[in-house]
């Protein structure tokens, strides 16, 4: 059993609160927070204790800490859980810049700790379906792809905004990172980039309460249109804008020699998969026989799948056995290259070609899900 303590109890740090007893090996002893106050809260709803941030990380019962601070922090909070000799789980982006990245790989080695990142939406059954069919050829080989992540933003419902406009966030750093990590992990590594961007609004009005009509400033780019060159030559449309009202894209689509794949929205674990080959004929994959495809919550009227901590619980499940974790520092390193230079892109007019480089990870077939879960 693996004790877990978690830094940083905002809104997200409910969903790990609440989802990590469906799983194995792990048990939330712990939580910290900058605001006393706030961690007290978490504790007590949840049934753990409350520590300041160095009262955890001095703490002999935690062994992995779960950082879910906000993306400007999640470098040094990684670092420090590091140097207090404990494994580390962030949310993402797990870094911010490649260099900050490599820093916690040598620190990682040389204590000889592990690292992991969400997002781990990938292992859900929608995405480990749509995996297996394009293992298996169902489509061919894919040579493009498109993939949207198109709103107004987050000012309308989250009662504290700001960091979304930040830099380290916007909508290829916030949402980005489910797509860029789903892709990667249904055709391998991307190679170059371009894009374009630009930041439509210099500030945004809040519109949830309590902070309703106070307005922040916007200094990320908030309308960002990608090209991503695969290594395995497959070229994909990624848009990631928070400037839009309505649209009528879908999540995600690919296109193979031998038909065409419908996605859903890589944030959930669930969805439905279609194929549609030559003859024109769609049929959908069988998603929910996954055990992380099983719906069991319901959004906006719509019963969805969410397992967040499955990542976190499958890490776990590797120290015992061993072997590479799936959401892996490599991984989300290869992400945050992905992603950090598209906007690089934006801001040079320039492709850019990749610094980094990362397997695929290995499939989470049926039997190994159940395995992670009570």
């Amino acid at each position: 059993m693996q004790g877990i303590g978690i830094i940083g109890c905002g809104n997200i740090s409910t969903a790990y609160l609440t989802l990590a007893p469906l799983f194995k090996g792990l048990e939330v002893r712990a939580v910290a927070d900058l605001n006393p106050a706030t961690a007290q809260a978490q504790a007590a709803a949840f049934g753990v204790r409350a520590n300041t941030v160095d009262g955890l990380l001095a703490a002999d019962d935690i062994d992995i800490v779960v950082n879910l601070t906000i993306p400007d922090a999640h470098f040094e909070v990684t670092r420090a859980i590091l140097e207090s000799g404990k494994h580390a789980y962030s949310e993402k982006p797990i870094v911010l810049t490649q260099e900050q990245g490599e820093v916690l790989r040598r620190l990682a080695a040389e204590k000889n700790l592990r690292i992991g990142s969400a997002p781990d939406t990938f292992l859900g059954g929608a995405h480990q379906a749509a995996r297996a069919a394009i293992d298996a050829g169902q489509i061919g080989d894919v040579v493009a792809g498109t993939a949207h992540v198109m709103s107004h933003g987050m000012e309308h419902w989250h009662p504290n905004p700001d960091f979304f406009f930040l830099p380290g966030a916007g909508p290829m750093l916030d949402i980005g990172p489910y797509y860029v990590t789903n892709l990667v992990q249904l055709l391998g590594p991307v190679q170059r980039v371009g894009a374009l961007t630009s930041t439509p609004s210099p500030t945004r009005t809040i519109l949830s309460e309590p902070r309703r009509g106070e307005v922040i400033p916007v200094k990320t780019p908030t309308n960002i249109h990608a090209l991503l060159e695969f290594v395995n030559g497959a070229t994909i449309t990624l848009s990631t804008s928070w400037d839009v009202w309505a649209h009528r894209h879908g999540n995600m689509e690919l296109y193979g020699t031998e038909g065409t794949m419908f996605l859903p929205d890589p944030n959930w674990f669930s969805g439905t998969v279609e194929v549609t080959g030559k003859d024109g004929i769609t049929h959908a994959l069988e998603t929910e026989t996954h055990p992380l495809g099983v719906p069991n919550q319901e959004n906006n009227g719509t019963a969805k799948a969410n397992y967040r901590t499955a990542g976190l619980a499958e890490m776990a499940a590797a120290m015992n056995d061993g072997r590479p974790h799936r959401c892996s520092l490599e991984l989300a390193l290869h992400a945050v290259d992905v992603m950090t230079s598209v906007l690089t892109s934006g801001e040079t007019g320039q492709m850019v070609t990749l610094a980094t480089t990362c397997t695929r990870p290995e499939p989470l077939t049926e039997d190994a899900a159940k395995a992670l879960l009570k």
